[in-house]
């Protein structure tokens, strides 16, 4: 099902946090550590309605780099390449990424596009709602004792067998990110499928890990080295997530929206 316009929201797709959690009693966990790991976030209902969304997604586009900067493929353009020609795309992504930081994830831009008042499935744009609404945004400020979160971008995500993000640590002062958040919709996962989310310490190992658990909400506080492990050529199931940055923005900068 698709809308047109970053808000409008019908109530059969609205989304809802497990009102069993509770962020004030993982403050201190989260300032300890600067991350956290949340199974169970949001209430059933609402996590198989997304996965549902994103398994019938049809926007999908290979976001990749060439060159030190962003390429989008259409998903259905890169699966008509021949042989020779796919082959070799991946080949000069493979090149780039041996040695620097680099990606290669489909991807559909929710925020973008909710902004842009572009196409997109009704039930993502109640992702971006929620993301956005204080519910969440109050989550946020309680788990980090942080009050100046006030806006959410987010991206949905498609982790296909021998995808992959490798090392960086989100640092972009001037776009106000604060923290970073995944919120994972596979409803299955093995963690020898690949795919964690890979913090990694000043020597170059890796500290701490987090399978990509069916409707957990992984956050963390920015800048902070991480990757995302490749995903395994022998993977049952694509890694599906919402994922994106908690922000401080000037909110007169967005364009005017309609609220759910």
């Amino acid at each position: 099902m698709q809308a047109s316009g970053p808000f409008v929201v019908s109530n059969s797709a609205r989304i809802e946090i497990d009102p069993a959690l509770k962020p004030s009693t993982m403050t201190a966990a989260f300032k300890q550590f600067g991350r956290i790991h949340i199974p169970g976030f949001l209430r059933p209902a609402s996590a198989e309605m997304l996965h549902r969304a994103l398994a019938a997604e049809k926007l999908w586009v290979c976001s990749t780099m060439g060159g030190g900067k962003t390429i989008d493929v259409p998903v259905e353009q890169l699966e008509a390449f021949p042989p020779d020609q796919a082959m070799r795309f991946l080949q000069l992504a493979h090149a780039e990424a041996r040695d620097g930081f680099h990606y290669m994830f489909d991807s559909v831009r929710i925020s973008d596009l909710a902004e842009q008042g572009q196409l997109l499935a009704v039930e993502l744009a109640a992702a971006y709602a929620f993301l956005n609404s204080p519910a969440f945004l109050d989550f946020v400020r309680v788990l980090t004792g942080d009050p100046r979160p006030n806006y959410v971008d987010a991206q949905a995500t498609r982790y296909e067998r021998g995808h992959y993000l490798t090392q960086h640590d989100d640092s972009a002062a001037e776009k106000g990110r604060l923290y970073a958040y995944v919120l994972n919709l596979t409803p299955h996962w093995r963690t020898d499928w690949g795919g964690l989310l890979n913090f990694i310490d000043a020597d170059g190992h890796v500290a701490e890990a987090y399978t990509p658990a069916w409707n957990a909400l992984n956050i963390f506080r920015v800048p902070q080295p991480h990757a995302v492990s490749c995903v395994a050529p022998f993977a049952g199931a694509p890694r599906l997530s919402i994922t994106g940055w908690v922000r401080q923005i000037d909110l007169s900068l967005l364009p005017s929206r309609k609220t759910p």
